[in-house]
């Protein structure tokens, strides 16, 4: 009886755990909710998590090109404004540049400025001023010599070129300066034919003979003072124009055969016995020392400022009695005699033969040649 007890209640609680099990299945678990908000049903929900988007390689792409196309809407107006600062910097610096030049070509010819502004403008931007045949005439060349005797004339010989006279006188510079930068281009042309150049070695050698005889300041900024205060030149100024003048010197000394001749001719008499006096009141060209044999008439020393410096650098070489030889003066070809010696000083004759003047190898030059200047003084 107790055993059949035992199976009883045992059965009849496996039959209340099946009934609450069965009870568990139809009960819902309550959803927590803030108060006034109502219960969605539970197909609401399962819908939902069925309309849950599938993340594939696919829709990460398009969210990728919705991320991007948002941010272009800001890359692209940014983009565009710097195109606009590009576009509007180089209007302004082309329209700087126009400005700059339509300055300069109206500042150059036809008010035909000298300015200090205009004169380092040309030195960088070769404007021309001329056209002598094949070669191009620039208006710094022209500045430069015109500037130095404004200078001049301005500070040594007190002119003012804004009276009527200096207005006159100031044109007649301008028309002389411009004739003398296409005779210098000119010149050129003809040194090159002819192989003629000088070297920086003898611009400096020619400065330092000058300054050897104290005819330009006895120290280094004495000379600078003294170009400065003239000519209102600088030491490589100085130089520039030294070189021209050189340069014009060396193409006449070639050309000018004859005069190298009678000078050679006169050298062999010399060394063949002949009397100097009596040779230089034949042939020499000196009109004022030929009557008395070439002498001087002088004592010469080495800082007269009458004698050539070429000349004067031979003199104190001579001894008494002896003569040079031929001397190149630029200008003339010399020989000369030391006739005497009083210390510091000598007494010497000389025979000139002049070289015959530069127009006379230019002009024909010119002649077969077009000038075309594009300034009206």
């Amino acid at each position: 009886m107790k055993l059949m007890k035992k199976k009883t209640n045992k059965l009849t609680l496996h039959k209340t755990a099946a009934k609450q099990l069965a009870r568990v299945k139809h009960v819902r678990v309550p959803i927590l909710r803030r108060k006034g908000q109502s219960v969605e049903p539970d197909t609401k929900l399962t819908e939902a998590i069925q309309n849950l988007p599938r993340i594939t390689n696919e829709t990460v792409a398009e969210h990728r090109e919705e991320v991007l196309s948002s941010a272009r809407k800001y890359i692209y107006p940014l983009s565009h404004s710097k195109r606009r600062v590009v576009s509007i910097t180089v209007t302004l610096l082309i329209t700087a540049v126009v400005a700059f030049f339509a300055y300069c070509l109206t500042a150059i010819y036809h008010f035909k400025s000298s300015s200090t502004f205009i004169y380092g403008v040309s030195q960088v931007i070769p404007f021309p001023v001329a056209k002598a045949g094949s070669s191009w005439v620039s208006y710094q060349s022209y500045l430069f010599e015109l500037r130095h005797t404004i200078h001049y004339y301005q500070i040594q010989q007190k002119e003012d070129f804004n009276s009527g006279p200096g207005r006159k006188h100031m044109a007649q510079l301008q028309q002389q300066t411009l004739a003398q930068v296409i005779n210098d281009a000119y010149v050129k042309q003809l040194a090159t034919k002819n192989h003629v150049s000088v070297s920086s070695s003898e611009v400096n050698n020619a400065v330092t003979l000058v300054r050897q005889q104290n005819r330009l300041g006895s120290s280094d900024q004495v000379f600078k003072d003294v170009l400065s205060e003239f000519w209102g030149w600088t030491v490589d100024d100085f130089k520039t124009e030294l070189k021209q003048q050189l340069l014009a010197q060396k193409v006449v000394a070639k050309l000018d055969t004859s005069t190298n001749q009678r000078a050679q001719n006169a050298l062999k008499a010399l060394d063949g016995g002949a009397d100097f006096a009596t040779l230089a009141s034949q042939i020499s060209d000196d009109a004022s020392t030929k009557a008395a044999g070439g002498d001087y008439g002088i004592a010469i020393s080495q800082s007269t400022s009458d004698i050539a410096p070429q000349v004067t650098a031979q003199l104190f070489k001579l001894k008494a009695g002896q003569h040079s030889d031929i001397i190149n003066t630029g200008y003339a070809l010399e020989i000369d005699k030391v006739n005497s010696i009083d210390g510091d000083k000598v007494h010497a004759s000389h025979m000139t033969f002049n070289f015959q003047p530069l127009s006379l190898y230019v002009n024909p030059v010119k002649a077969h040649s077009k000038i075309h200047t594009f300034i009206k003084v």
